[in-house]
């Protein structure tokens, strides 16, 4: 058996092949092509483990590995660096780390979802990308009219009415030219959201754990199906604490003797996940008795940052519970079954 550590950067691949006893038999540099992936991997002999490391670029390698048949492992990089922390860094000491790392079944994994999940991560992170880019075009507009000390009274500056009054709002000539190319953005902008919606409602409605999330107030088909792609495999979750520390609104915890603290949110884990929870958790407690209940007792206390942090752990604790036992969030709220269910779960 060969071991073969892979350090991916975007243009070139440092290489490591070690045998079972740790030697080390081949060293190359080639870029990060597939091409000349395949042709390094022909020099091997059949009996290969591969290992690399999460980073921008690890995906298409990755992928063309696994279609291939290859046994290949992603090495999660925090981790990684917390077992084997050198002095002297290298891509060379780093492929050869996570080499060691694997032949000694030490290696310490990042999930990695199926392919037809990170399908679906790709299109819901690719929309809320448009998002973000439409809210900077936004305040781009907003910045123009403060420059000139425009002020306005619309709700919405961007709705109906609101466009029409950017549209014929007086200022000087070199700002009316960078508006009106934002407005013609903003459009095209509004344009692509909705076409990528459509996408998004297209793989919910073939997806029945997506769909049965969308019967939670809050979630719609693009939140419900960035949820399922963020989480992917529940399975992987023993309890739901442990899936709110994955998505990072667990409080952090300090411990020295007999002393306990707890701080903020630790944030760690899937950003996605979390942000797509805050975003819902707002809008649950306008439309839920239950969640506005929960929000409003703990916001008297500590404010609005913490209670709709507070609001979506609870949800994901529901979320937890409708996809690992099959139960429908109305079910959850009424059935006896469901309230011993909460009761265990800490819902």
């Amino acid at each position: 058996m060969q071991f073969v550590g892979l350090d991916v950067h975007k243009n070139s691949t440092q290489a490591v092949v070690l045998d079972e006893q740790g030697n080390r038999l081949m060293k190359e540099r080639f870029e990060s092509t597939i091409p000349d992936l395949q042709n390094f991997i022909e020099k091997l002999g059949k009996d290969i483990k591969i290992v690399m490391e999460a980073s921008a670029v690890w995906q298409h390698l990755y992928e063309y590995l696994e279609d291939g048949g290859y046994q290949v492992k992603l090495a999660h990089p925090l981790k990684t660096r917390a077992i084997a922390d050198a002095r002297i860094k290298t891509d060379s000491i780093d492929a050869e780390t996570l080499a060691h790392l694997l032949r000694a079944n030490l290696l310490p994994e990042s999930y990695v979802p199926d392919k037809h999940t990170r399908i679906e991560r790709q299109i819901t992170r690719h929309r809320a990308s448009l998002v973000d880019i439409r809210t900077m075009i936004k305040n781009k507009i907003h910045a123009i009219l403060r420059r000139h000390g425009i002020r306005h009274e619309f709700s919405d500056l961007f709705g109906k009415a609101g466009m029409e009054f950017l549209k014929q709002v007086d200022i000087p000539i070199y700002s009316r030219f960078q508006l009106d190319q934002y407005l013609v953005i903003l459009r095209v902008l509004d344009f692509k959201i909705g076409e990528t919606s459509n996408k998004i409602e297209l793989f919910t409605k073939v997806n029945p754990a997506a769909q049965r999330l969308t019967r939670i107030p809050g979630i719609s088909y693009y939140s419900a199906l960035m949820i399922m792609a963020e989480i992917g495999d529940i399975r992987r979750f023993s309890s739901s604490k442990k899936l709110c520390s994955y998505a990072g609104l667990v409080p952090s915890t300090y411990q020295s003797g007999d002393v306990t603290r707890h701080g903020r949110i630790t944030k760690q884990g899937s950003v996605w996940l979390r942000r797509i929870l805050i975003q819902c958790a707002n809008v649950a407690i306008k439309h839920d008795r239950t969640l506005n209940r929960f929000y409003t007792r703990i916001a008297r206390k500590k404010g609005h940052n913490k209670a709709i942090v507070a609001t979506a752990r609870k949800m994901l604790r529901y979320i937890y519970a409708m996809l690992t036992l099959g139960i429908e969030y109305d079910a959850l709220q009424v059935n006896k079954r469901a309230r011993a269910i909460r009761t265990f779960h800490g819902l």
